[in-house]
Order: C-alpha cells, then structure tokens, then sequence
C-alpha cells in the first residue's frame, strides 16, 4: 500500500467527494450514485466521488446563468483582486494540494508541487490580465462617424480537463474565462476529480460568487458535455485531450456555432544539433521526457540526435535514466505510475514492437514489483523510421533514439506528422534558430527543455489544437469584439 499521510486523507474527507458536484457555490448531487477514485501506485480506493449525469449538467449550467451577468458586470479590478487571493490560497495549501496530486494522480511529489506552483500562476497571470482589456477608437475614414471598439464576455463557458495536470490544466482555463467575466462549467477527468473540486473550493475561499464556477465529476462524460454543448446557453468549449475526442467535439459545436478552443495530441520530437551541448541537452532531455513519467502533451516524444554526437549523447542520457528512481510518491520517488493498467499496457506493446522489429533497449531503470502501473524508464535506440514507437504519443517514460546526418532528412522526420504542439531543438543558435523556424510546431524550446510559461501563448498547429491559453491570447479565447459606431457632428 502507498504510504499516505493522515492529514492528506483528512483533507479529501474535507472535500465532501461523496457529494462533489460542485454547484452554485457548495457540494450537492442530484442522486446517490458515486465512483470509486483510486490510487495509481497500488490501484486501492481512495474514495467515492458523486458521479454526475445529465441532470446536474443542466443544473450547472443553470448555476452559470444565474450568476453570469452579476460577474460579467463585476469591475475588472474586483475581479482580478479575486484571482489574485486564490493564487496567495492555492500557495497556502500548496502541500495539501501538492500531496491529492500525488494520491490521485500517481505524479512524484517534486512534480506535484511544480504543479501547484504553476497552476497558481495563472490565477495572478489573469488578475493582472483582467484590467487589460483590448480596445479601440477612431474615425471613420470617410469622416462624418467615430468607431469605439470594446470586448464583452463570451459567456458561459464549458470545459473539460485532462487528468495528467489536473490543477493547471483547469486553473489554466478558469483563470481567462473569470478574468473576462465568463461563468464556468467544468468536467474533470473521472481518473483526478478530487483536484478540481479542491480548486473549485479555493475559489470559493477567495470570494468568487456562488455559481461563477461549476464542476461535474462524472464518467458519463459524453452524457454532460453533449448536453452542454446542446444547451444555447453554452457559448463556449475549451477543451484538453486527445485529438479525436476533439474532433467529435468539434463536429459537435459546429452545430450551434459554438466558440472552441482546442489543445490536443502531441508527439514532440527533440533535436540535437551537430554542435550542441551534449550536457545541456541531456539535462534538458530528462526534463522534457520524464517529467510526470512522460505522461505530458508537450513531453519529447522522439530524440533525433546527429551522429556526431550520438553516441556521447545516449551513453550520458542512458546513465541519467538508469539513476531515475520509480516507485510511489510518498516513497519519495522520481518517478511515479502510470495512470491506469491500460496506459501501463499502451506502453508495453509499443516498446515490445519496436525492439521485435529491430530495435534495442540500450539503458533502462527498473521499477517495483507488485501492485502499481510502473514502467521502467527505458532508451530505446536502433529504432525503425516507421516504427508506432516514433509515431504514437507515448504518454510514458520511453525515450526512442534516432540517428541522423542531413538536415533536410531530419526536418522531413520532424514534420511527418499530423500533430504540431511542441518541440526541442538544442544546437549552437546560429543553426539552432534557422532550424526551429522550419519546425512545424506551435511552441518550440532552443536549447531548453520547458516551454510552458502562464505568460506564453500555449497552443499548437496542425491536428494539435485551434487557438492559445496563457499569455493576452488566453483571455481573448473568452471575449468578443463588439463596436459602435457613432455619428458624428460635422
């Protein structure tokens, strides 16, 4: 069993999970029907949380409306004052936090706590945002009229979050919507609800009104989120996960015309130039791949390292992945399980396939027997140009390791896929910039192994996503543009 705190389990009875559906400023549910929430390291209970339906779909969203022109109406500053204390909340539990993202998640405790850190940022990124609001006036060039151009709230806004950051993810989309004075209706990942209704809590705390935000535990999924996009007083969908759920989502929102935004599947290749820092590189690889175990839209999915340095490059990674420790969080451990038996199965089957096709495993670390969806953290070199390996998101502590030579083959590789979120290029920046321009990725780390930041525009191209979050792009995905136009005496 994982060695869980007493004040953690203390903290999530606090949570009220058997009634969290979290509506109109307090825990209540339509029925008593509830799932079990399990612990990833040895796959026990951690508890029983209230399973929405389509009922408390709606009852949300009635929540939403009520409050949403009391909010919209609410001054900028107030607003924004109103983020800001949940960010100073979410750093005063940070440890509580911290350790449920752990428990539910299954994420090391190191990770978790960047986290929480991360995730608060968005909350004190959009408190300032909220008072910046983009503008306009001037005259009409034929004369005789003066334009005034201003932003209104989109309206209420759905959401659906992943469960591998399940603080930032929601906290990353919450934080534009309340700073432009949208309402909010949220689902959380059946796999980390208990996180979201923690947020939802903290917000509470921090004086944002009763019914300003809303969340739906559920594993109906499809159920709620179909009847909020069928409901007209859905404005909006902002959406993480994979790329074909989006789509359906997406089909389905061009049915009323809903404002999406979209942040889907990545495979992020990592690029190592002929004259880059091996040390760097290393140091930044075990960053972008081992991060949350791998298990991140942005984590390096495929290493394409020049044959110059290759060998240098894999003796040097290899060791590093041989030190990473894997075990539960509360073990303090470096690396924790993976979500489900399902991923742990994922993972395998890709790495049994490439090595059966030619592939090696040149170094890997091991993991504990017994309970728990561990995989060890492994390099694989030697790997096949079609291998899935290269093409599939991995979502897991794999690095596959391709050796090239020619710039224009490399580049070909980079781009030879649907998905554009992400990449890393490390190299001497006179080649390294020229090369990242030609990436076809929305956002690209030179000779960096992190490009996440509240005040960057978070997005990708391709089949990768539609729209960004962070930075003054995340809260124009929560406005419109509205002008008047003014006669004007001569």
């Amino acid at each position: 069993m994982s060695t869980v705190p007493e004040a953690l389990r203390t903290y999530v009875s606090g949570l009220e999970p058997s009634l969290g559906i979290w509506v109109g400023g307090g825990t209540a549910a339509d029925n008593d029907e509830t799932f079990a929430v399990h612990d990833p390291a040895d796959d026990s209970e951690i508890t029983q949380i209230s399973d929405g339906g389509v009922s408390d779909a709606v009852r949300a969203v009635d929540a939403a409306e009520a409050a949403a022109a009391g909010w919209a109406a609410t001054a900028p500053r107030e607003r924004g004052e109103t983020l800001r204390r949940a960010f100073d909340l979410m750093h005063a539990q940070g440890e509580e936090l911290a350790g449920l993202m752990a428990w539910e998640n299954g994420k090391s405790l190191a990770d978790a706590r960047a986290e929480v850190t991360y995730a608060a940022e968005f909350f004190r990124w959009f408190a300032e945002e909220a008072v910046r609001p983009d503008g306009g006036y001037g005259s009409s060039p034929a004369g005789g009229t003066r334009t005034i151009v201003t932003q209104r709230p989109v309206g209420i806004a759905a959401m659906v979050t992943p469960w591998n950051f399940p603080a930032a993810m929601a906290t990353r989309k919450i934080g534009p919507a309340l700073a432009a004075g949208c309402t909010v209706v949220l689902k959380p990942a059946a796999e980390t609800p208990l996180t979201a209704l923690a947020v939802a809590r903290i917000l509470g705390e921090a004086g944002v009104p009763d019914g300003v935000v809303n969340v739906v535990p559920t594993t109906r999924a499809g159920d709620v989120v179909s009847a909020w996009l069928d409901d007209s007083r859905v404005r909006k969908i902002s959406f993480t996960g994979s790329t074909g759920v989006g789509r359906r989502l997406l089909a389905q929102a061009a049915e009323r015309v809903v404002n999406t935004s979209m942040e889907l599947g990545g495979n992020a290749p990592f690029v190592v130039g002929p004259d880059a820092d091996v040390e760097a590189a290393v140091t930044g690889a075990m960053l972008a791949k081992f991060r949350n175990g791998g298990q991140a839209c942005t984590a390096a999915n495929r290493f394409y390292v020049h044959e110059a340095v290759a060998a240098d490059f894999i003796a040097r990674f290899g060791a590093e992945i041989e030190r990473l420790t894997v075990g539960p969080a509360f073990d303090d451990s470096q690396i924790g399980p993976l979500i489900t038996a399902q991923a742990q199965q994922k993972v395998t089957a890709l790495v049994s396939e490439a090595t059966a096709a030619g592939a090696r495993i040149a170094h890997q670390g091991s993991c504990p027997d017994g309970a728990g969806h561990f995989y060890p953290p492994t390099l694989v070199a030697d790997v096949p140009a079609d291998s899935p390996l290269l093409s599939e998101e991995i979502f897991g502590p794999v690095a596959p390791v391709v050796t090239w030579h020619d710039d224009a083959e490399v580049l070909a590789l980079v781009n030879g896929t649907e998905f554009g979120l992400s990449a890393y290029v490390y190299g001497e920046l006179g080649w390294a910039l020229p090369f990242a321009e030609r990436v076809e990725a929305g956002m690209v780390g030179i000779n960096r192994g992190l490009v996440s930041d509240p005040a960057a525009p978070f997005g990708g191209v391709k089949q990768s996503g539609i729209g960004r979050e962070g930075a003054h792009e995340g809260i124009r995905e929560y406005l419109e543009t509205q002008y008047f136009s003014v006669a004007w005496p001569s």
